[in-house]
Order: C-alpha cells, then sequence, then structure tokens
C-alpha cells in the first residue's frame, strides 16, 4: 500500500472520522465500523484531506481534466479543497463546480456554485463515500445538463468494499451504470490489513468485521 494511503488512515483516525463499535447504517445494516467526513473541520484537515484527494485523482485519472465537482453537500467543502491542493501539489488550476440543492433565482442565478461548467470539459467528481449509489443519481443529470461534458470518473474517500443495491459494491455498480471508471483513496481491505499489521484491530473486533463482510462483502 502506498505511503500516502497509509498516512490517509492515520489521518481518519486522528481526525475521528473513521471509528470502530457497533453502527446502524442508513441501510439498516449492523457495522462494527462508521466513517463521517463531516467531522474535518479545521483548516489543516480540510488541507491535507484535499491533498490526498488530489494524490489519489492524479495516480488514478492523471492530469486531463478541467473541473472538480463536490456534491451538494459534503462534496463542496471536498472540492473546494482539492482544487487548492491541485494547484499547490501540481502546478495545475483546476475550477470547483458544486451543486445547490435548490436553484437560486436571484444573483448568481441557478443551480451551480463556482466555476461554470461548459460544452468539451472533462470532470472529475468527488464525494467522501458511496454504500448506494443514490447521491449519484441526482449528481449525474445535474452535470450531464450543463453540455457535452465527459465525466472521467468518481472518486471516494472510502471503498466500503461491500455490495451496493445488488451483488456488486456500489462503486462498481456506479461505474456500470454511468460508463466511468470509480475510485477510492483507500478501501476497507486496506485498511483492515494496515490496522491488524499496526495492532489496532485486535482479534475480537477482527472477528466482527470478518462476519459483516461474510453477509455484506463482496467478493
Amino acid at each position: 500500500m502506498e505511503a500516502y494511503k497509509k498516512e490517509f488512515v492515520d489521518f481518519m483516525l486522528e481526525s475521528n472520522v473513521l471509528k470502530f463499535g457497533d453502527f446502524t447504517l442508513k441501510s439498516g445494516r449492523k457495522s462494527p465500523f462508521f466513517m463521517n467526513a463531516g467531522l474535518y473541520v479545521t483548516g489543516s484537515q480540510l488541507m491535507k484531506l484535499g491533498e490526498y484527494y488530489a494524490k489519489a485523482i492524479h495516480d488514478t485519472y492523471g492530469d486531463d481534466f478541467d473541473v472538480i465537482f463536490g456534491p451538494a453537500y459534503k462534496g463542496i467543502p471536498i472540492s473546494v479543497a482539492v482544487a487548492i491542493a491541485y494547484s499547490r501539489l501540481y502546478g495545475q488550476e483546476k475550477r470547483y463546480c458544486s451543486n445547490r440543492k435548490e436553484a437560486k433565482d436571484h444573483g448568481d442565478a441557478g443551480i451551480l456554485l463556482g466555476s461554470p461548467i461548459k460544452d468539451g470539459d472533462r470532470i472529475v467528481v468527488v464525494e467522501d463515500v458511496t454504500t448506494s449509489g443514490k447521491s449519484m443519481e441526482e449528481t449525474i443529470p445535474i452535470v450531464r445538463a450543463q453540455g457535452d461534458v465527459t465525466i472521467i470518473g468518481l472518486m471516494v474517500s472510502l471503498n466500503r468494499c461491500e455490495k451496493g443495491k445488488g451483488d456488486k459494491s456500489a462503486l462498481e455498480e456506479i461505474s456500470e451504470l454511468y460508463g466511468f471508471r470509480t475510485g477510492a483513496i483507500v478501501s476497507m481491505d486496506e485498511i483492515v490489513d494496515y490496522l491488524v499489521e499496526k495492532g489496532v484491530i485486535d482479534d475480537e473486533l477482527l472477528a466482527r468485521i470478518k462476519a459483516y463482510y461474510e453477509l455484506y462483502g463482496v467478493k
């Protein structure tokens, strides 16, 4: 596993974003772990978060894109942080764009904030985590309605490696449905391997995680 991925796992733990315990997810599943990206709240945390996303995007998709799109609401600060990080790390200016939940009818009217999207734009979508793909059902039509654009990929912080609506992962389902690649800074498989090695995950917790994936994991 790349060094920046290990650093990202440590960063999630230090920020209290990744937790282990007993959690009931929105889907109703009982999970031994939980990630809440809403707890990245300080300037230094957002700066680091943007850098991890930028490195993952750079490694996965390269630099041939124009816009970083962050779906409302959690995707908004992520898209801004990634645009800043991309400029600092790679010396490239990528525009950020997000959507509003409700269209604005005065001033900078419309459904979007940040950079307008125009014909020919190549777009990377950034989200915190995707478990069902529901947010993409709202996001992708909005982006594609802006013009003749190409969505080259979706980048999330964590691939939970579990079933979405069917037997495939949510990221796989999104890729097949919309025809673009998906990626994550780190996967839950990588996290578990790393934290077992570090002694953070003990035998009891590892057994619970394995039992969870027996029910909901993807092959």
